[in-house]
């Protein structure tokens, strides 16, 4: 166990424990539970049922950590309903398409009044109590509406609460947290600094225009009824990433998590790094159980989709005077308001797609590779006595290309696996039936790089038509090669020999020798940055053809960025993006001929997503007693 984590153990069992009356625990420990880890489920569960309870409970049967006594953190947050939360949850929805996640999509529209404090399971009904009290002795002086002016820098969106009612707002939090202080013996900091609504923060500043303009399509006098929430979370998930199972994962492996579809799954960064590739290891929110899933069977989630809503107090204002119905429409941030007066426009906050884009820019990674299958050892898995290959798996290929420098060289260069190749010429079908005109197609030296791009092309009915350009600078970055080298690939004229299609007349902007092993960040970003500026420049800007890049996980974000103009990421962000790519994860970029800029767009077909399919040995279960 970590030093922090017995600490914070010997901390909160050390505390004094009272006892709660509560119909909700009678009922639970007249079925035989012992009382903290009823609890327990009741404290994760809001209190609200003993059905809630009950099913909380059966689902964590095989917890490891059900007896441990870590208590939730409680926040007490201000949440607008009504007409101006539609408002504002658009804003959410549509600033995520326009602009991409930023840090204020990880939690719903909200003030913070009481920030997160760590509460013992069994005296949480005394927070409810002393929400209520509070509740009912601040709910004559409450302001009708909240004064809110919008503030914008450079990283942060939102709107201030003027001061007049800011300042009721802090007594309250601060009531709030002497009550429950000294009550329910916990720490209970408020929020006195300067109270707000944040929209976004932590976003790309060349995104702050197009976000005040959405900003500007709230009206903050909307009819609004304020809502203080009690929210909760486990504390010894704070810093995870959140995901969401797509797809239900039946276990094929002892140390492999059960998961159904819409599981939400914590997933600690930190400690990836020595997980197989297309493999997270996560803690099930539902049954707090640990293992190893696939990682295309997630999405990303917000932080507090995890989060448990316990009690509330509704402040009612005599100026309300009507309320949303279920058959009133919501509003839309394009314009599409029943209220005239308050309509406003943004449909042109980012240029619409139509004739005057020329160019598009398709970055792709390769494949799946044997080693990806097998492991690192595959080649000795299909080599005979006498050193012939053969095929030990229907997975692996059929045969290998013929080269002079012999077959070991294939270990670090390794091919696509069969289904590699069907993933390949299926998406090339898929771009071929959205009608893409690919005019160009680069590829990184790696073999499976080149077969993928190949298989693409067929699928496409191109492969006749279109050849393969072989650029040494869209290699990955150096410092991931397994073997601290920079790999032997097969020649261009040993390609063009194995009937590949290759462009043989190309001269790559980095010529292979310029490859430097164990490079730097910084010198795989500037490599990166140049060589798709290169590409962009040596193809013309006539037409509205395709330029499709065959890759590494790391060209989607290295060859985008720079073309969009992003900064590029920290190398440990970057890191933790790349590994959750796919085979045949794909960005896709856009000229716009009157700005003279790029930028990201939907990519023109669907993901492939499939599952895993384990080694069968006929012998190993159906034969066994």
């Amino acid at each position: 166990m970590a030093v922090a984590e017995t600490q914070l153990y010997a901390k909160v069992s050390t505390k004094h424990r009272s006892k709660s009356t509560s119909a909700l625990l009678e009922s639970l420990l007249a079925k035989g539970f012992p009382a903290h880890i009823a609890q327990k489920a009741l404290a994760a569960t809001g209190q609200k049922t003993i059905e809630d309870a009950a099913k909380w409970l059966h689902s964590h049967c095989n917890d490891p950590s059900l007896e441990d006594p870590i208590p939730q953190e409680y926040a007490l947050y201000l949440c607008p309903t009504g007409r101006l939360h539609n408002y504002l949850q658009e804003f959410w929805k549509e600033s995520k398409r326009q602009c991409g996640k930023n840090r204020a999509h990880e939690v719903f529209p909200h003030v913070t009044l009481c920030d997160f404090f760590t509460c013992e399971d069994q005296k949480v009904e005394i927070l409810y109590d002393a929400l209520k009290r509070v509740g009912d002795s601040f709910s004559q002086c409450f302001p009708p509406s909240l004064s809110l002016s919008l503030h914008s820098s450079s990283s942060y969106l939102g709107f201030f609460i003027g001061d007049s009612h800011a300042n009721i707002l802090k007594e309250f939090a601060l009531a709030f947290s002497s009550e429950a202080s000294a009550l329910a013996d916990c720490h209970v900091k408020p929020c006195l600094k300067q109270l707000h609504l944040t929209l976004a923060h932590k976003f790309y500043p060349h995104h702050q225009k197009t976000l005040e303009q959405l900003a500007k399509c709230i009206n903050p006098g909307e009819a609004c009824q304020w809502v203080a929430a009690l929210y909760s979370r486990d504390m010894r998930f704070v810093h995870y990433q959140t995901l969401r199972a797509l797809f239900q994962y039946k276990p094929q492996n002892i140390d492999e998590l059960m998961i159904n579809t819409g599981d939400l799954i914590y997933v600690d960064p930190t400690q990836q790094s020595d997980v197989s590739e297309g493999w997270v290891i996560g803690t099930s929110h539902r049954t707090g159980c640990r293992g190893f899933l696939p990682e295309n069977y997630t999405e990303r989630a917000s932080e507090s989709d995890t989060w448990v809503r316990h009690r509330e107090y509704v402040f009612v204002t005599a100026s309300r005077f009507f309320t949303q119905t279920e058959n009133e429409p919501n509003v839309k941030l394009n314009g599409e308001v029943h209220n005239p007066s308050t309509s406003r426009n943004v449909t042109n906050v980012l240029p619409v797609q139509n004739a005057t884009l020329r160019r598009g820019v398709l970055v792709m990674r390769h494949g799946e590779r044997v080693d990806q299958v097998f492991g690192k050892s595959w080649l000795q898995q299909c080599l005979t006595a006498d050193g012939k290959y053969y095929r030990a798996d229907l997975n692996f290929p059929s045969t290998l290309p013929k080269r002079k420098d012999g077959m070991k060289h294939f270990e670090y260069d390794p091919p696509l696996s069969c289904c590699g190749v069907f993933q390949s010429r299926l998406i090339g079908e898929a771009l071929l039936d959205q009608e893409v005109t690919v005019s160009y197609v680069y590829s990184s030296p790696a073999l499976r790089c080149i077969q993928t791009a190949q298989h693409i092309l067929q699928g496409l009915k191109l492969d006749q038509k279109v050849k393969i350009r072989v650029e040494p600078g869209l290699f990955e970055w150096t410092k991931w090669e397994a073997s601290k080298v920079i790999p032997n690939f097969m020649t261009v004229t040993e390609l063009a020999e194995a009937s590949y299609k290759i462009d043989i007349s190309y001269r790559g902007n980095f010529p292979l020798s310029s490859l430097v092993p164990s490079e730097s960040y910084e010198e795989y970003v500037s490599r990166s940055s140049a060589v798709i500026k290169q590409i962009i420049t040596a193809c013309p800007s006539k037409g509205k053809g395709v330029i499709l890049i065959v890759g590494h996980g790391s060209s989607l974000a290295s060859c985008t960025q720079p073309l969009i103009g992003l900064p590029a990421r920290d190398s440990s962000d970057f890191a933790q993006v790349v590994r959750k790519i796919p085979s045949l994860g794909m960005c896709f970029c856009e000229e716009i001929r009157e700005e003279n800029k790029w930028q990201m767009v939907n990519p023109p077909v669907k993901t492939l997503t499939h599952g895993a399919n384990a080694a069968f040995n006929w012998r190993n279960g159906i034969m066994e007693d």
